[in-house]
């Protein structure tokens, strides 16, 4: 399943991270985008045989030449008092890095040649039900988000910075109350039809009333939205201190009302929508295939924001039950590309002739990518995990040091931040301003936050947690545990500790049973289950589990997600990305007050406060991260000079006609 406007999750635990199924869990915060144009997720496996480049007509080039012309034309308007002016971009604090005149981002190679087909696997995935990413019904197909385009698109080599893309300028208010967007002229649909203020308004209600919840959640602070002009139209916003609303609506994907008016939104179908965006969908077999191709006379094709992407001509996605199967895939040739996930697998998986003698290329690239936090969940709506010194103590059952050296060949980091990997992440004890800020909360949160680094628990690496679990012991027994009969039972009641561990990637059971099992000691029963995808997605949506693989993606500019992973609203809320069901007032107004930060320094303070307090919850196990992304492809490929820091930018790769002859010429040999 691809995420709302094709996001991905950022480089956390490479076993789960990957999915694609169970989209909001993997998914960086709305506000980061990746991949967005061709509906891609980093986490898909590749492959790329070159086809003949398409050579746009005579029409199609004057269609491309008009936007961008549009575009340097017309130009930012002067500053209207009180507002940024009509901008070409919104920086959430400061100013954007690249100027009203710029051509293209620094992390693209703008004379990338276009051509070759990207053929990419779905592993896991039996089939798709839909070409609607947007909807809780129904498994949207690979790709599919690649049809629509948001008003704006962001940088990948800033904290969080948005440029037009539908819209060609951005005008809001020095108290960010409002946000008005123009929309480019030449802005149009595939049927060449122009995309107008009602198609935003529009995409705004029917996303708000049937999209997935977290619209509703993402937009509930916008009180109204208007055509305020041919072109124009304006979103005004409740009274608040929310200073990332103009940039997060920027962000809206914007829906052809003319298609999808007289249509059931909310219904799982195959027809193929109308779209705006680079690429769409030209043939496909339910559980077997999509194909996406290149629209020819795609209308923002020379804009700077999407100068050097876009370089293939079209994308095969092709659907495997099993994740062997795909790995075994592209050694075979069927794939170009994979980023690899499974540490085990990049350690002894590889040593094969291809890489060798130099026809596939397995490499790790750096990246500044915030890792956020992949856990095992608790679910604490249940009554056994909704005291935090039981959710401390199993804690110590887990021991990564083992996991890590007999599992992962010391491959990873251990996690100990919501936000590691970035400065926003908490570290020692509470100083200066963020101290400050938990001053108030002194006496509602526990009292480590003030006196103690928070650090995960730690073993020799040996696998032996004896020391550890006696600990856990005696956080049990203060809970009201005890051991009966060589089971942890309540004390006052006799109801026995007992929980089962959610699964639906096999791949997982080998790190989740030593776990398991080091409970088992402690008398704790605790069952494994693997089920198919479609019963998991069915299961988190509805809050039906104990325990989970979670991960929460954050971004270097954290702000609305917060209160939609953590916030009390969200936790009664089906399909909610509050899986852990936190419902804390002190969090409430942490999260509130990270949205509302004026400058990134107070934004740095609110986040590790936010962090911080969350931490010493114990709502969830921290498991690992890695800081950069593992890739193993066929030798055909070119990137450019210069990488994006919080993006794979596999979208500004391209297939390079000398390496792809090489690499013909070495396998026909």
């Amino acid at each position: 399943m691809t995420l709302p406007g094709g996001q991905k999750p950022r480089n956390s635990c490479q076993p789960c991270k990957n999915r694609v199924s169970i989209w909001r869990y993997r998914k960086k915060p709305l506000k980061s985008t990746s991949f967005r144009r061709l509906g891609v997720r980093v986490s898909d496996r590749f492959l790329l045989p070159r086809l003949p480049t398409f050579w746009p007509n005579r029409r199609q080039f004057l269609a491309g030449a008009a936007a961008a012309a549009s575009w340097a034309a017309l130009g930012p308007s002067a500053r209207a008092e009180g507002t940024n002016g009509k901008a070409h971009a919104l920086a959430m604090h400061g100013e954007p890095k690249y100027g009203s005149d710029f051509k293209h981002f620094d992390y693209v190679n703008p004379d990338a040649p276009k051509g070759g087909q990207l053929r990419m696997s779905v592993a896991n995935s039996t089939t798709f039900e839909s070409f609607n990413p947007f909807i809780v019904r129904g498994s949207p197909a690979a790709g599919s988000g690649g049809a629509y385009e948001t008003l704006t698109i962001q940088s990948n080599d800033e904290a969080f910075t948005q440029y037009g893309l539908l819209a060609q300028f951005i005008e809001t208010p020095d108290d960010r109350s409002w946000v008005s967007f123009t929309l480019n002229p030449a802005a149009r649909w595939w049927d060449g039809t122009p995309v107008t203020p009602e198609d935003v308004v529009f995409s705004f209600e029917t996303l708000k009333t049937k999209g997935k919840p977290l619209y509703r959640f993402y937009y509930r602070s916008i009180a109204k939205v208007e055509k305020t002009g041919d072109a124009e139209v304006r979103f005004s916003f409740v009274p608040g201190d929310n200073r990332e609303l103009p940039l997060i609506v920027g962000q809206l994907p914007v829906l052809c009302k003319a298609y999808w008016e007289p249509r059931d939104f909310e219904k799982p179908s195959l027809d193929l929508p109308v779209g705006s965006g680079a690429y769409r969908v030209t043939n496909f077999e339910p559980g077997r295939y999509v194909v996406t191709s290149r629209v020819l006379d795609y209308w923002g094709r020379d804009l700077p924001v999407n100068v050097g992407t876009n370089n293939w001509d079209s994308v095969r996605y092709i659907y495997y039950k099993d994740e062997a199967v795909a790995l075994e895939g592209l050694k075979a040739g069927d794939f170009d590309f994979r980023q690899e996930r499974s540490a085990k697998i990049w350690a002894i998986g590889y040593n094969i002739p291809q890489i060798a003698d130099g026809r596939m290329v397995k490499e790790q690239i750096p990246n500044e990518d915030p890792t956020g936090m992949q856990c095992f969940a608790f679910n604490i709506r249940r009554p056994i995990f909704q005291d935090r010194r039981v959710r401390q103590a199993l804690g110590y059952g887990f021991d990564f040091e083992w996991s890590n050296k007999a599992l992962f060949f010391g491959q990873y980091t251990r996690t100990a931040s919501y936000f590691s990997n970035t400065e926003l992440a908490s570290s020692g004890l509470p100083q200066g301003d963020e101290l400050k800020i938990l001053e108030k909360y002194r006496g509602k949160v526990p009292d480590e936050v003030f006196t103690s680094t928070y650090e995960p628990p730690k073993t020799d690496g040996t696998g032996n947690v004896r020391d550890n679990l006696l600990k856990a012991r005696a956080l049990l027994q203060s809970a009201g545990w005890v051991i009966k009969d060589k089971r942890l039972v309540k004390q006052e009641t006799g109801e026995p500790f007992q929980f089962e561990f959610l699964l639906y990637d096999p791949m997982f059971e080998r790190i989740v049973l030593p776990f398991l099992r080091n409970l088992r000691r402690l008398g704790i029963f605790a069952s494994l289950r693997t089920v198919g995808i479609a019963e998991y997605q069915n299961r988190l949506d509805n809050f039906d589990f104990d325990m989970i693989i979670g991960s929460f993606g954050q971004s270097r500019s954290p702000g609305n997600e917060q209160t939609e992973y953590w916030g009390s609203a969200a936790a009664d809320q089906p399909g909610s990305q509050n899986v852990i069901g936190i419902k804390d007032p002190v969090v409430d107004e942490l999260a509130d007050s990270v949205i509302s930060a004026p400058d990134r320094e107070s934004l740095i303070q609110r986040t590790r406060a936010l962090d911080r307090v969350l931490l010493w919850g114990f709502y969830v196990i921290p498991s690992w991260h890695l800081r950069s992304y593992r890739v193993v492809y066929w030798n055909k490929f070119s990137r450019p000079a210069i990488s994006p820091k919080y993006d794979l930018g596999l979208d500004t790769w391209w297939v390079d006609p000398v390496k792809a002859a090489a690499l013909a010429s070495k396998q026909s040999s």
